[in-house]
């Protein structure tokens, strides 16, 4: 038994450094350490995992440490963020910032958040226009490498490069892009374009837009499945719900739902 306990960590040392998360209360965890190469002192919990929550009013995100819930000090963003999402190593967190007015200054942008230290690094600008509507949703690829920015106005999205930080050049969409969701294989992002009625694919090898996909009427959120097939669209004024086949970009029959479906998920 000492034996095979051993084993088992040496094979998952180089993962979470002889973590004593696991068996905190067992004598033998130093010896194990030592087999595997490492120094006790290595034997330290995981960092907490922490939810993020956009204060609209307060243009703050503020951490919450699950491991207490309790919540952590407000982090300054731009004017009125609306929506967030996290890369898949879990290092930053993007927060799109949406309609400012006037303030065009910190509205109108995206600001990444350091999760290691909760602080926030310089505000990425989107695409914007004279009305100002900005930045309303973001969806980030399995690769961690682009955020897309979808703006509710000027009806573009706004790649991001993660590693450097940096907008490329936007991409045209429909009328009012207020929803995007990204393949599990990151190959198609799909933009709701709630004025048109329609659901835009976006290649993310090349950021072009292909045809735009007619669904119900006023589509405002997209959930695709894990296995990558069918993107279901909510449309609120349609009190429907559009499968979309991923193969083909072919919308399917449309399932009726109760009055102005809103938002959508997808168990595991």
């Amino acid at each position: 038994m000492k034996l095979a306990a051993c084993a088992l960590l040496r094979i998952t040392a180089g993962a979470v450094t002889c973590t004593a998360i696991f068996v905190p209360a067992v004598p033998a965890l130093a010896a194990c350490a030592a087999a595997a190469g490492l120094p006790a002192a290595s034997a330290k919990p995981a960092r907490p995992v922490t939810a993020y929550v956009a204060d609209s009013d307060g243009s703050t995100v503020v951490p919450i440490n699950t491991a207490t819930n309790k919540a952590g000090r407000p982090i300054k963003t731009g004017l009125n963020p609306d929506a967030i999402a996290i890369t898949p190593n879990g290092k930053t967190a993007y927060v799109a910032n949406g309609s400012g007015g006037g303030d065009q200054l910190t509205a109108d942008s995206v600001t990444p958040i350091r999760t290691a230290t909760n602080t926030a690094l310089k505000p990425i600008r989107t695409a914007i226009d004279t009305a100002g509507s900005g930045p309303d949703a973001i969806a980030i690829t399995p690769d961690g490498k682009t955020a897309y920015v979808a703006s509710y106005t000027p009806d573009k999205v706004t790649p991001i490069r993660t590693a450097t930080n940096t907008a490329l050049k936007p991409v045209s969409v429909g009328a009012n892009a207020v929803a995007i969701a990204i393949t599990p294989n990151g190959k198609t992002a799909y933009v709701a374009s709630n004025f048109t009625d329609t659901v835009i694919p976006i290649r993310v090898a090349t950021n072009t837009a292909l045809k735009p996909i007619k669904v119900g009427a006023g589509p405002v959120d997209i959930a695709i499945t894990p296995n990558g097939k069918i993107a279901y669209v909510a449309n609120a004024d349609s009190n429907t719900v559009t499968p979309i086949r991923v193969a083909t970009n072919t919308a399917l029959k449309p399932i009726k739902t109760g009055r102005g479906p809103d938002d959508i998920a997808i168990t595991p």
